[in-house]
C-alpha cells in the first residue's frame, strides 16, 4: 500500500506549496503528454499518502484551498491512463477529480474532510516494478492553523493569464538519471588568475585544491562505482557560474567544491562544511561567502550574464529546498569523517549564499579544507599523504550517502 520512503526524503519537511524539483532530474526537451499510469491512496495512523505513477519525471505545484478544503495539483498536461476504479477514496481524502486545466497543464483535486497542511511531497525514480511516482503525504491541522494553511497556498507565483488562478508554467531542467554508477563532480575552487588565497609559505590555494581534487578523483574512479568529473584538470580560470553548469549538464548527482581558507587570526584552524542559504549562520561566514563569490571579479571575468534556465532554477525557491536538504545531510556524514582525520571548526556546518552551490536540482558541498593562514593547516595540506587521507574520509562519506538513499 505504502512506498517506502528513502532515508534523504523523510528528513523533510513539506509546506502548503511546493515545486517539486525531484533529484531524479527532468528533461530539457518538453516531454510529450506524460502518462499516468496508476494512482493510489494509502491511510496510517497520523497521515493520507496519495501516490500518482507516471511514465516519466515531471514538475508539480501544490496549493492548498480552504472553503471547501481541497488539496490542487498541477502538473504538465498528462495521458491519464489510470482505471478510475484504482483510487479509493480513504483516510483524510474524500474525493478525487482530475482532468486538463488549460492547454499544457493538468490539474487534479483532491476533496478533503479537513483542514489539512503537506508534510511531505516527493517524486521517487523508477524502482523495481514501480515507475515514477509522485508522493503526497497530508496530515490533518486544526483550526488555529487553517488561516496559516490558507495563507501558505497563495505565493507569488506568475499566471500565464491575469485573473485566473496561477498556475506555473512547465519547468525544463536536466534529464533524469539513468545511469548504474552516481556521477560525482569535483570543482577544485579557483585557478588560473584567481589563485585564491595565500598561505604563510606562499602556497596558493588554487594549487591545492587540484591536488586534492585529482587525487579524490582518482580514487573514486579505482573503487569503480563512481563516475567522476572535474571542472577543471589545470590551472585556468572559470567562471562560478560554469562549475555549476558544468554539473548541471552532466546530470550529476552530487557536486563538492574544495577550498582553502584564510583568516587574520593565525591561530584558527580546522576544516568546516558549507550548505546553500540565503541567511549565513553567522558573520564570518556571510564574510566567507562573499568572498567567493567575487572570483570572477577577480579573475576579470564578465558576473553580469546569467543563463536563463538557471537564474529559473535558482529562483525556485521552494524546490531547491529539497535539494538543500540532501545537501545537508551529505555535510552531516562529511563532518564526523574530517573529524576523524585532523581538527575540524567548532559548529563546523555552516550555511551562506555561495553562489557556487546554487544549482537546483544536484545536492552540493563546499568544503573549507583547513586555514593556509594557519602553519599547521598549511603543512597538513601540502602533504600528498595529507590529501590521500582527506580523500579517503569523503570516500567513506559518499559511500554513506548513496547506501542512505538505497536503504
Amino acid at each position: 500500500m505504502f512506498d517506502r520512503i528513502p532515508n534523504r526524503r523523510s528528513r523533510s519537511a513539506g509546506v502548503a506549496l511546493l515545486l517539486l524539483l525531484a533529484v531524479a532530474g527532468f528533461s530539457r526537451e518538453a516531454p510529450a503528454n506524460p502518462i499516468v499510469v496508476g494512482v493510489r491512496t494509502g491511510e496510517q495512523p497520523s497521515s493520507t499518502r496519495f501516490v500518482l505513477e507516471l511514465s516519466e519525471a515531471v514538475v508539480f505545484r501544490v496549493v492548498l484551498l480552504p472553503d471547501p478544503h481541497r488539496v490542487v495539483i498541477d502538473l504538465p498536461e498528462v495521458v491519464w491512463k489510470a482505471r478510475a476504479g484504482e483510487h479509493v477514496n480513504r483516510g483524510l481524502i474524500v474525493a478525487m477529480r482530475f482532468g486538463l486545466y488549460e492547454p499544457g497543464v493538468s490539474r487534479v483535486v483532491l476533496d478533503v474532510s479537513k483542514p489539512v497542511r503537506v508534510a511531505r511531497s516527493f517524486l521517487l525514480p523508477p524502482s523495481g516494478n514501480f515507475p515514477y511516482r509522485f508522493v503526497l503525504d497530508l496530515v490533518a491541522v486544526g483550526p488555529e492553523d487553517t488561516q496559516q494553511s490558507a495563507a501558505l497556498a497563495s505565493p507569488p507565483v506568475s499566471s500565464r493569464r491575469s485573473g485566473e488562478n496561477n498556475v506555473p508554467q512547465p519547468i525544463q531542467l536536466t534529464p533524469p538519471k539513468q545511469r548504474k554508477k552516481p556521477l560525482i563532480v569535483l570543482d577544485p575552487g579557483h585557478g588560473g588568475r584567481d589563485p585564491g588565497t595565500t598561505g604563510t609559505r606562499g602556497s596558493p590555494e588554487k594549487t591545492i585544491t587540484l591536488a586534492v581534487a585529482t587525487e579524490l578523483a582518482r580514487r573514486l574512479k579505482a573503487s569503480g562505482r563512481y563516475q567522476v568529473l572535474l571542472t577543471r584538470t589545470d590551472d585556468r580560470s572559470l567562471r562560478l557560474r560554469d562549475r555549476v553548469a558544468a554539473a548541471r549538464n552532466a546530470n550529476a548527482d552530487l557536486f563538492i567544491s574544495l577550498h582553502a581558507d584564510s583568516i587574520k587570526n593565525s591561530r584558527i584552524r580546522g576544516a568546516s562544511v558549507y550548505t546553500l542559504s540565503e541567511n549565513a549562520s553567522d558573520k564570518q561566514t556571510a564574510a566567507l561567502a562573499e568572498k567567493e563569490n567575487q572570483a570572477d571579479v577577480i579573475a576579470g571575468l564578465d558576473l553580469d550574464e546569467q543563463p536563463d534556465d538557471l537564474v529559473r532554477g535558482i529562483l525556485i525557491s521552494l524546490a531547491t529546498r529539497e535539494t538543500m536538504n540532501y545537501s545537508a545531510i551529505f555535510a552531516n556524514l562529511v563532518l564526523p569523517e574530517l573529524e576523524g582525520i585532523g581538527t575540524t571548526l567548532a559548529n563546523g556546518h555552516r550555511f551562506a549564499g555561495f553562489a557556487v552551490l546554487k544549482a537546483p536540482d544536484i545536492p552540493s558541498l563546499l568544503i573549507e579544507m583547513g586555514y593556509l593562514s594557519n602553519r599547521a593547516d598549511e603543512k597538513l595540506l601540502l602533504s600528498p599523504n595529507y590529501h590521500a587521507r582527506i580523500a579517503k574520509a569523503l570516500i567513506r562519506s559518499i559511500d554513506q550517502y548513496f547506501a542512505d538513499l538505497k536503504s
